[in-house]
């Protein structure tokens, strides 16, 4: 690429690949990294030819395609800051988007022109295509110069699972940082091929990209999950090394196609992060893949993406656990005088992250940045204890604790005990108001079928199991449960009265 400001994250994550090996595979397209960095520098160079401001926020409105890869790391490449904009995105999110960040033009597939031109009044668009045929001075990138710790690289939105969009901000340095602590604990090399299924958009998604066009390694690019046997195909017939998902990709492939059956024989991990699987299904994915390594990963935006991992050789012994923080991420477990819990005991703090891949806050937002991030940490509100070896086990979210009959009773606990029955592909537990009980604890199921089981055997299922205080009071079967884009479960929407 031109320029040798490696300070700016977009040059130093293409600096490894060799330029003839393979960096995205996309349906019947394979460009190499010769291509994809000459491809970056065209359009750069295109956007900084046409009055683009330093710091400049730049939308990107695709999928997990080509045009997406190429438009991210361009606009970062020219000084810029990416803005994607997540899946399935609704209008008011968007223009509240676009008002928030100033935004003044947006890179668009074409499948989303339409969308963006009825919504995007005042946006310059820069359709899919458009600058194949540039000829822009390529020496407009030397002009480029990044402050790898106060500039912002993208500003990831959240999908609105607790309210409006937040957007986290995002600095050069930041993914730097993290990016370098999961390419080691992978080990990932130039070998390395990864399915990529969840939008990138997202920050586990990005991590995806981040990683392995770091190491050199190829990305197969997946725009969908609606036809999981299709991603399962392609896992197969790509030769990928590597999946990634969140616990509901998980959950659907085991419980919902024919992933335990099959053979993946170049497949050595699987990473999941974006909240816990439950016990049973973590039993399931290495029964039916005893010879891949599963690394279980703890994270948050806010966080840039991990924050932990568990070593897949103490699954056993630390079942449970999301391991110990990375190099970058020092993690602690503060109770409420700010005080560290006592490693062994069963002493329950909140987790407090610091570090170089703690992100700056919130995009205009003093109050809610001031809420989670103070002093230099990010309060993630998450609980959790140590055990004597410094691993760190998540008790459960601070909001999905239920006072239920004066118990403090744990989401997760009842949603394990749901996840055991072969009936149930996801549940979701959340407190309700009642008079008699405080909150009463509503399970929502989505199960194989609707035949497939009954509220009342699953209201007996769990009373062979759990204490009467934890039962729920009501299990209402569901044919999907609210998620956003990047397949995680919206709890918020649930306690709004959600209505599939």
């Amino acid at each position: 690429m031109s320029g040798t400001a490696d300070a700016n994250i977009a040059v130093s994550l293409l600096a490894a690949g060799r330029d003839d090996d393979p960096a995205l595979l996309y349906r019947d397209t394979v460009i190499s990294y010769r291509e994809l960095r000459a491809r970056v520098d065209r359009l750069a160079a295109a956007l900084l030819a046409q009055r683009f401001e330093h710091g400049e926020r730049v939308g990107l409105f695709a999928d997990n395609t080509p045009f997406f890869v190429i438009g991210y790391l361009a606009v970062i490449r020219a000084g810029g800051c990416a803005v994607p904009f997540f899946a399935g995105i609704d209008e008011m999110s968007f223009r509240e988007i676009v008002t928030s960040t100033e935004m003044k033009r947006v890179l668009v597939q074409a499948k989303y022109a339409a969308t963006a031109t009825a919504w995007g009044d005042g946006l310059e668009l820069w359709p899919e295509g458009t600058v194949e045929e540039r000829d822009d001075d390529p020496a407009l990138l030397d002009r480029v110069a990044i402050d790898p710790f106060t500039d912002l690289a993208v500003i990831v939105f959240t999908s609105g699972s607790t309210g409006r969009p937040k957007g986290v901000m995002v600095s050069h340095r930041n993914i730097a940082c993290n990016t370098a602590d999961i390419v080691q604990y992978l080990e990932l090399t130039a070998a390395d091929r990864v399915l990529a299924v969840l939008p990138f958009s997202y920050c586990f998604g990005a991590s995806l990209l981040h990683t392995h066009l770091s190491a050199g390694a190829s990305i197969v690019l997946v725009s969908s999950f609606m036809f999981p046997e299709k991603v399962l195909d392609e896992l197969r017939d790509r030769a990928c090394t590597g999946f990634a998902g969140v616990p509901s990709t998980y959950q659907i492939l085991l419980r919902k196609t024919t992933f335990a059956r099959r053979e993946f024989p170049a497949l050595r991990w699987f990473q999941q992060a974006g909240g816990r699987l439950p016990d049973p299904f973590i039993r399931e994915l290495r029964a039916a893949h005893p010879d891949v390594r599963y690394f279980l990963m703890y994270g948050q935006t806010e966080a840039t993406a991990r924050l932990s991992y568990l070593p897949p050789e103490l699954l056993d012994e630390k079942f449970g656990s999301i391991g110990r923080g990375l190099a970058h991420a020092a993690l602690q477990v503060l109770k409420k005088d700010g005080q560290p819990v006592t490693p062994g005991s069963d002493e329950v703090g909140e987790i407090v992250a610091g570090g170089e891949n703690i992100t700056h806050g919130y995009w205009r937002d003093p109050e809610e940045t001031a809420k989670y991030f103070r002093d230099g940490k990010l309060y993630t509100g998450d609980l959790a204890r140590v055990d004597a070896d410094g691993y760190i086990f998540v008790v459960d979210r601070s909001r999905d604790f239920i006072k239920s009959m004066g118990y403090r009773v744990s989401a997760r606990e009842i949603e394990d005990v749901l996840a055991a029955h072969h009936a149930v592909v996801q549940s979701a537990v959340i407190g309700v108001p009642d008079e008699l009980w405080g909150e009463a604890i509503y399970a929502y199921v989505v199960p194989l079928a609707r035949a497939a089981v009954s509220e009342e055997t699953l209201l007996a299922f769990c009373n062979a199991r759990l204490p009467n205080a934890k039962v729920p009071r009501r299990i209402i079967l569901l044919d999907r449960l609210p998620m956003n884009a990047a397949g995680k479960i919206m709890k918020e929407e649930l306690r709004s009265g959600f209505t599939p």
